[in-house]
């Protein structure tokens, strides 16, 4: 037994001292952790690198001073070294291999100086051109003898006869003329024919009684117009007096087409402006037409103003009740700081940029937009000429960078002012108390903020005092990190 031992001890050996130098040198081919190994190596190289802040990966923003357990999150706090980037002499952005950029398909757009084109879209319902409108009225008091065979939506033409009516005051009238006619007394004829016409009865029918000679006492309305029969108010075997309606007929060379503009885009339109009109029943087909008029009053219930254009309708094609939408290209403005809207990131509460550094750095950086026509976003303040920022797979870096704990680039700071910044526009009180008031304004254009209907906290009773529901008035905001305050209101029509 003994000298078996011995012999397999002797055969072991070189094994068991190869396997405790892969312990010492390379303890992971052995599945032992780093941590656990020996290696001068690594722990002279945890040694040295030095941490500037604990935090936790789901509160990022929030740093701690020590290690120790999270006070968010049933884990412990993570270290934050200096060589990840937010040392002395470095970006505090984030840093990308960019062989992962390339993976990630990132692509980058320069800020450059450009004219925002910018394109208003709105729907429309074509109407009644209310300008072609004819009233058919009785002349005298008469009986209604027969009524052609018509209903409202009929179209008619001009001349086309509505009705006959039975006038017994023409009668007696005509009667009169043709007796003074054989006469030759010019005065006395020239009454009779007066008195004809203060009857009521048309010149037509005045001329048909000299021509023929003949008493006519049944007169065929006429249509005075073409168009649709909108409404026939007389039936058989009425009895009309003076004055009575008997058909509305509108003409149908113009329609109205009539669009609703949102309160916050009215000012980019004015009559005279060129717009492009697509209707679902021509398709493909784009009519080229001028804004008519902007009406004065706006819509309470939609907060919109409603635009008039005027089209042509020879073919009849355009019936009153059809849906349009109008589309306004317009002008470019002074040329301004433009991105790529899709490099935006709107978080509800400010939007934000990847911005691309040197050396495959990114910083989120926070941006004022102004105008946006949907490709193109007007940049008021954040970014500066010729900087770069990410316009595909800027969401995964925004990520990253908020469990990294990297910070984001406020705005610069406003200059040094005597009294809180303000911010103004114009809009509608709704509902107003002493404490807070509710206001469908238009856009805060220095906020970013489009125009919308809401609340806003008084800075003090008396901002809202003498202002009522539907009063308009210029509005000035202050910003606050709770909220919005309104600091000043202004009824519009006064002097401030």
């Amino acid at each position: 037994m003994n000298s078996r031992l011995t012999w397999t001890l002797i055969a072991c050996g070189p094994l068991l001292g190869a396997a405790v130098t892969l312990a010492v040198l390379k303890p992971e081919l052995l599945g032992l952790h780093p941590a656990m190994s020996p290696s001068l190596e690594h722990s002279s190289h945890a040694a040295e690198r030095k941490v500037l802040y604990w935090y936790d990966p789901m509160y990022p923003q929030q740093r701690f001073n020590q290690p120790g357990p999270s006070p968010f999150m049933d884990m412990e706090l993570v270290p934050r070294y200096a060589d990840e980037g937010e040392s002395a002499g470095q970006s505090s952005g984030l840093k990308i291999d960019p062989q992962i950029s390339q993976n990630l398909g990132m692509r980058l757009a320069s800020v450059q100086r450009a004219s925002l084109n910018r394109v208003l879209d709105v729907s429309g319902v074509l109407t009644f051109d209310e300008r072609a409108v004819t009233i058919v009225q009785s002349r005298s008091n008469g009986f209604v003898e027969r009524v052609t065979p018509r209903a409202p939506q009929d179209l008619v033409r001009q001349g086309d006869s509505l009705a006959e009516v039975l006038v017994p005051d023409w009668a007696a009238a005509q009667e009169e003329f043709l007796a003074l006619r054989n006469t030759g007394n010019r005065e006395l004829l020239s009454a009779a024919r007066q008195r004809m016409r203060l009857t009521g009865m048309p010149e037509a029918l005045i001329r048909s009684v000299e021509k023929t000679g003949r008493v006519q006492a049944v007169w065929s309305i006429p249509s005075p117009s073409s168009g649709v029969l909108q409404s026939l108010e007389v039936r058989q075997g009425m009895t009309l007096s003076m004055g009575a309606p008997l058909a509305r007929i509108n003409g149908l060379d113009n329609v109205w087409l009539e669009a609703a503009v949102p309160e916050a885009e009215s000012a980019g339109w004015q009559p005279g402006q060129a717009v492009e009109i697509r209707l679902p029943a021509l398709p493909g087909e784009v009519l080229n037409a001028r804004v008519s008029a902007l009406l004065p009053e706006a819509r309470l219930d939609s907060r919109s103003v409603r635009v008039r254009i005027i089209l042509p309708n020879p073919q009849l094609r355009l019936r009153p009740g059809m849906t349009a939408q109008v589309r306004l290209h317009q002008a470019p403005a002074t040329p301004s700081l433009v991105v790529p809207s899709e490099a935006l990131i709107r978080t509800g509460q400010r939007t934000l940029v990847m911005r691309a550094e040197s050396e495959g750095r990114y910083q989120p950086v926070e941006v004022r937009i102004g105008q946006d026509n949907g490709e193109t976003a007007e940049v008021l303040q954040g970014l500066e000429e010729g900087q770069q920022v990410v316009v595909s797979g800027q969401f995964l870096l925004d990520s990253e960078a908020s469990l990294r704990g990297v910070a984001i680039q406020p705005l610069a700071e406003p200059k040094a002012q005597s009294g809180p910044v303000l911010h103004e526009s114009e809009g509608t009180v709704v509902e107003i108390d002493d404490q807070r008031v509710k206001l469908s304004h238009g856009p805060f254009k220095t906020l970013g903020m489009p125009g919308m209907t809401m609340r806003f906290p008084l800075a003090k009773p008396e901002v809202g005092q003498g202002l009522k529901a539907g009063d308009r008035v210029h509005i000035w905001v202050r910003e606050t990190e709770d909220a919005y305050v309104i600091e000043r209101l202004h009824k519009l029509g006064g002097q401030p």
